[in-house]
């Protein structure tokens, strides 16, 4: 991969507004979709593409400002995601993963707990990972004086060798209470496993975790006070947040699908003998299937976007959320959510239409869009977003707070 822009990074102003952290983020994108085909082929561990991310500033840009950071917001967040993703599926999901895995501290902890952990991660640089996944079975979590020790496992940890740090998450033993708490990727008795052989989104470092007799300070764990957890409705954003995540990479992932398919179409693409046309982008069915597809997307980005903005309001004053605001904004997620799922899916199937037999060669990577988003749509069933809105508008039931509502 290509990095002769990282000089000039290092020189340049840090980007000031948020159009100028998502042009930076076309930046990174242009880099990435040199070689996006090749690297997905390699299925390597995305130590580079990291470096890159971290080298354009992007891995602060929630970061304070004070601290160096971007100072930004979820808005721009989800919207540089997006951009990363047009280039390459699984580095935008393992950015939009570490905004998530960032962004905990605050969702979770005490004011003394996320400004402390916002400088070290703005400061040193750091890339989240993360060892939650709810499907499994629980972590356990002991007490052993003033520290607290994880021991379990888990099926997917998204980030896991190219992290600096990893979100933990287990129950107190003998309890019902959920932990949190951050701690160095290479702490002793965490073990990361090379076994993510998935279709799609193969760069994501997303294998299993070990987790034998990880220690961590009591004063880690994240909202408790005392030993006391201290809760908050805010707590619950995490789903909804998480969802639009998905929703911008895999509408990324449909741009870059569209975006790609286009340029071999009108620079490889053949007419068809007997359709009475010399250039494949003259063709009527051709050009039709391009503006449905764009006009597809642009609605769902328009969606996503709106629905961004209607979150950003809960996110500027989380003593303010209720039980109430909480659940509409996740009917309104769970809505984008179904939407940008089926786009993606059909935009990146569709593309083979208008592109021809050639397209499907192994060298043109075309089959990489599909694959990423169909393996990562899979992450919790799509009707089940269907319902919540259903139950919404028929009888205003609000989505219960669970992992996945």
């Amino acid at each position: 991969m290509s990095t002769a822009t990282n000089t000039d990074w290092q020189t340049r102003p840090a980007p000031a507004t948020a159009q100028d952290w998502i042009a930076r983020a076309a930046e990174v994108a242009a880099v990435l979709a040199t070689d996006a085909a090749a690297r997905d082929h390699a299925g390597a561990t995305p130590y580079a593409e990291v470096r890159l991310l971290k080298d354009a500033g992007l891995v602060t840009l929630l970061g304070p400002a004070e601290h160096g950071g971007g100072g930004q917001d979820w808005t721009t967040a989800y919207r540089v995601v997006r951009e990363i993703a047009k280039a390459d599926g699984s580095i935008g999901q393992l950015l939009g993963y570490h905004y998530l895995w960032f962004w905990a501290a605050r969702l979770v902890g005490t004011r003394e707990q996320w400004e402390h952990v916002e400088a070290e991660a703005t400061g040193n640089r750091w890339f989240f990972g993360g060892a939650v996944n709810p499907r499994d079975k629980d972590v356990v979590v002991t007490e052993d004086g003033d520290d607290l020790v994880y021991t379990g496992g888990k099926s997917f940890s998204t980030g896991s060798k190219v992290s600096d740090v990893t979100v933990l998450e287990g129950v107190l033993e003998g309890t019902d209470q959920h932990v949190f708490a951050i701690v160095p990727s290479d702490s002793e008795g965490l073990t990361f496993h090379d076994d993510w052989d998935n279709i799609g989104q193969r760069l994501t470092e997303s294998g299993g975790v070990t987790l034998d007799g990880v220690r961590t300070p009591w004063s880690s764990a994240a909202g408790y006070v005392d030993k006391v957890f201290q809760p908050r409705v805010y707590n619950t954003l995490n789903v909804p947040t998480i969802q639009l995540v998905f929703v911008n990479f895999y509408l990324g992932i449909a741009g870059g699908a569209l975006e790609t398919a286009a340029t071999y179409t009108r620079e490889k693409s053949r007419s068809w003998l007997h359709g009475g046309f010399e250039r494949a982008v003259d063709e009527p069915y051709v050009i039709d299937t391009y503006g449905d597809l764009t006009a597809k997307l642009w609605a769902a980005e328009a969606l996503a976007d709106a629905v961004a903005a209607e979150g950003q309001k809960l996110h500027d004053g989380p003593d303010a959320v209720t039980e109430q605001t909480r659940g509409d904004f996740e009917v309104r997620v769970a809505a984008v959510k179904a939407r940008a799922t089926d786009v993606a899916l059909e935009v990146s199937q569709r593309i083979f239409e208008v592109t021809g037999a050639r397209s499907t060669a192994t060298s043109e990577g075309l089959d990489r869009f599909w694959r990423n988003v169909r393996t990562h749509t899979l992450h919790d069933p799509v009707a089940y977003k269907r319902r919540e809105v259903g139950r919404w508008v028929l009888e205003g039931e609000l989505p219960e707070p669970t992992w996945y509502s």
